[in-house]
């Protein structure tokens, strides 16, 4: 029970966390002055953020454990988010920020092997929970930020997340202390050894790769899909943030439904096809007829990400025990994000440089089309052990 507990107060941490900022720029600008450049660094920290701190956490978790990395994630993450509240200047602002980015992509990476460590008959149940909450996690605070902000000032209103992480901390710390006489876990095989031969198999790579599709197509319509919607659509500001949460409530239906529709019949190929043509006819409504129907488009588009929850359950149906799953998250992860972070920038310096919005919606079309190839690989049901087995021996 402590262990479920503490992983929906540390999925809900996690995401709370990241949610919070956006919606207070303007609120915060007003106290003191942040640039453009500064505002693009801290839309850019969290993909930067999750791939480094993507391959760090297993070393993390070799040297100190599961339980007492997942403690220091979550803890970092609560300081930070206190320490951003009492900013008083910009860079005291992204440097919060990149703090608490530290420890949710630490975090991002511990969830998958806690669910495989302590539910490995349920990883499919408990994936939906915990991508669920991570849903939820992420429509609450631009929900209630503004409100909150307007009562009590926007300093209470990003401090006050703190409290939900430090909760989040005390399910591990009490298992920590009951656990603390018995003797530590010794992991199989070394995580510098199970990453050298992640490396060398097509599973992992396809994971990455459909990992990077679903985070590519998120950061850069959070980024970008407003602007793109009123420069080509015709729409108002105002209903180009409304069709923004649009995209994002198409993740919750896939949080309640992809995790158990994996775990238990194996669905991975008809959600791949149904986020690959999703994706397709989104984006070509948005090339094509961008103003017959850009409610329809958007909609999509948001199915596209049900790749993100799809993954993060095969993260622990694709290994055999939680020490690997560690390393296969890392992996996965750390390469996706990295390679995520690239594009809102990337997007942006080529409509500057072709004065229009088409030539970026065919990359992303293009982008879309990397998950088939990574789909077929994926859909083969063996799991990283195995596919080493397969090629080089004894794993």
């Amino acid at each position: 029970m402590l262990a479920f507990v503490g992983i929906v107060l540390f999925a809900f941490s996690l995401r709370s966390a990241v949610a919070s900022l956006s919606p207070l720029i303007d609120l915060i600008s007003a106290d003191f002055a942040l640039s453009a450049s500064v505002v693009g660094l801290i839309g850019t920290a969290p993909p930067v953020c999750f791939a480094v701190f993507g391959l760090l956490a297993p070393q993390f978790e070799k040297r100190f454990g599961l339980e007492k990395v997942t403690v220091a994630a979550i803890t970092v993450v609560a300081v930070g988010l206190v320490i951003r509240a009492f900013a008083g200047d910009a860079i005291g602002l992204l440097g919060a920020t990149a703090l608490i980015f530290a420890g949710v992509g630490t975090g991002n990476i511990l969830l998958p092997p806690l669910v495989k460590k302590y539910f490995p008959r349920r990883v499919g149940l408990l994936t939906t929970v915990y991508s669920t909450t991570m849903a939820v996690a992420t429509f609450t605070p631009p929900l209630v930020a503004v409100p909150l902000a307007d009562v009590t000032g926007w300093r209470m209103s990003l401090g006050v997340w703190a409290v939900f992480a430090a909760a989040a901390t005390l399910p591990w710390i009490l298992m920590l202390w009951r656990a603390r006489t018995d003797a530590p876990e010794g992991i199989a095989v070394t995580t510098p050894r199970l990453f050298a031969r992640l490396w060398k198999l097509p599973l992992a790579w396809a994971l990455a790769v459909a990992f990077a599709v679903s985070s590519i197509l998120a950061y850069t319509s959070f980024g970008w899909l407003p602007t793109i919607l009123v420069d080509i659509a015709g729409v108002t500001p105002h209903a180009a943030g409304a069709l923004l949460s649009l995209f994002a409530l198409m993740g919750l239906p896939a949080s309640l439904a992809v995790p158990l529709l994996v775990a238990r019949l194996r669905a991975e190929r008809v959600l791949i096809a149904i986020a690959v043509c999703a994706g397709f006819a989104g984006l070509g409504g948005l090339i094509v007829a961008p103003e017959a129907a850009p409610a329809l488009w958007v909609a999509l588009l948001g199915l596209t990400p049900l790749l993100f929850p799809m993954i993060l359950v095969m993260l622990g149906l694709r290994t055999r025990s939680h020490e690997t799953a560690v390393a296969l998250s890392g992996f996965v992860q750390s390469i996706g994000y990295a390679i995520a972070a690239v594009f809102p920038l990337g997007i942006g310096l080529l409509h500057d440089a072709t004065g229009q919005w088409t030539p970026a919606l065919w990359v992303l079309v293009g982008v879309v089309a990397a998950a088939i190839p990574a789909g077929y690989v994926i859909t083969r049901a063996r799991t990283v052990e195995e596919d080493w087995e397969r090629r080089y021996g004894r794993w």
